[in-house]
């Protein structure tokens, strides 16, 4: 099958020449999240808004037996990593519940580090293009995010909007030495009725006797609530949003890993 970029020659009867057909343009599928506010329509969205409700289906960190059973449901595993993605239907036809964990092998403050470098992210997510921190006030942050990815048949995957996230308080966990952070999030004004989630740090640390040296074992979660509108079938995302989930949290690891071998050098 010819690809975009291919390109043909047709004759002219009238003259007896061939001359080249203009070069087709690269078929771009646009799917467009939540814009950020222009400058003069920045007094629409308030200064201070409200946290996210709480998404369905509760947590998105837990042990294994805490994720219910696929069933129906797409799940896919790299035990190489520690990684896992589920993706569930939710209430609607057209709602999805996506959960998804990695292992790090770095402690909570590098990973936080890594997460909260807002406008950082770009430099090592293939994927985000722009990460634009538009405002930032205890424990609130405003981005704006744009991305692009390819497809195949030379389709393009675009995406931009404007995020608020609600960063939570440390909590110290019942098992010994156990903690944990997260960071609330929620797509603001765009095409879908419902973007919003978390990602979780949760950090278990086992110290090998009397020794000073520490096993971190530390567990990145993220988990997105999603309905798009009417006219955009979420079945039509899944593959690409799961895929981009993953990419997501496996450069975040290696980040937050980087940034943690960095400090003991």
């Amino acid at each position: 099958m010819a690809t975009a970029a291919s390109c043909c020659c047709v004759s002219s009867h009238g003259h007896g020449l061939s001359r080249p057909l203009p070069r087709p343009r690269t078929a771009r599928l646009r799917l467009v999240f939540p814009s950020a506010p222009s400058p003069r329509l920045s007094s629409r969205i308030p200064a201070s808004p409200d946290p996210p409700l709480d998404v369905a289906a509760g947590d998105a960190t837990g042990g294994q037996d805490d994720w219910p059973a696929p069933d129906d449901d797409q799940e896919d595993r790299d035990e190489g990593i520690g990684f896992q993605i589920q993706v569930s239907k939710v209430g609607k036809r057209n709602r999805r519940l996506v959960r998804a964990r990695v292992r790090v092998h770095a402690p909570l403050e590098a990973v936080w580090a890594t997460l909260t470098d807002y406008e950082g992210l770009a430099d090592f997510i293939p994927g985000l293009s722009e990460c634009r921190l538009l405002d930032q006030h205890d424990g609130f942050a405003r981005l704006y995010q744009i991305g692009e990815q390819d497809l195949a048949l030379g389709f393009k995957f675009n995406a931009k909007g404007t995020i608020d996230c609600y960063e939570g308080d440390m909590e110290l966990l019942p098992a010994a030495g156990a903690r944990r952070r997260e960071i609330a999030f929620n797509m603001i004004d765009g095409d879908f009725k419902l973007f919003q989630g978390k990602w979780s740090v949760e950090e278990h640390c086992r110290r090998w006797g009397n020794s000073e040296e520490q096993e971190f074992q530390t567990t990145l979660s993220y988990l997105l609530e999603l309905e798009p509108k009417l006219w955009v079938p979420v079945r039509l995302l899944e593959g690409r949003i799961c895929s981009e989930i993953k990419n997501n949290l496996v450069c975040i690891r290696e980040q937050a890993q980087r940034i943690h071998r960095l400090q003991h050098e």
